[in-house]
């Protein structure tokens, strides 16, 4: 899900979509009006899910995208081959994730984590 807001709502730490992928945003820069046009915004983001760097430049008057990003709470089930059998706390919905390798050892069966939902999509948090 996403909604849409004006670029000169967003900060840097939110989120935009780019290339219909949702992605936080890094660093954001607004240049001043000219003579005849209006003052623009270069938006510098990575994705959320594949950690891509885009960037965007648009009018500050711009409508754009902005995902609904939602951080959900899991129990592991199962942790077979680098992916994880996984229960949402709230719903009981059961479903399958990669495990990130450097989050490996804090995956474990009957563990808690917390994971992240945009746009459909889904991964394990980092933080």
């Amino acid at each position: 899900m996403k909604t849409q807001a004006e670029v000169r709502q967003l900060k840097e730490g939110g989120y935009v979509v780019i290339d219909d992928e949702p992605c936080e945003i890094l660093s954001m820069s607004v240049s001043k009006p000219g003579k005849h046009g209006a003052a623009k915004a270069r938006i510098d983001a990575m994705g959320i899910f594949d950690k891509q760097k885009r960037s965007i430049v648009q009018p500050v008057t711009a409508k754009i995208y902005i995902p609904i990003v939602e951080r959900k709470r899991a129990q592991v089930i199962s942790v077979v081959g680098g992916v994880a059998q996984l229960m949402d706390l709230e719903t009981y919905e059961t479903f399958e994730l990669t495990v990130p390798s450097e989050l490996a050892d804090k995956v474990t069966p009957g563990s808690e984590i917390v994971y992240i939902e945009s746009m459909g999509k889904r991964k394990i948090a980092e933080k």
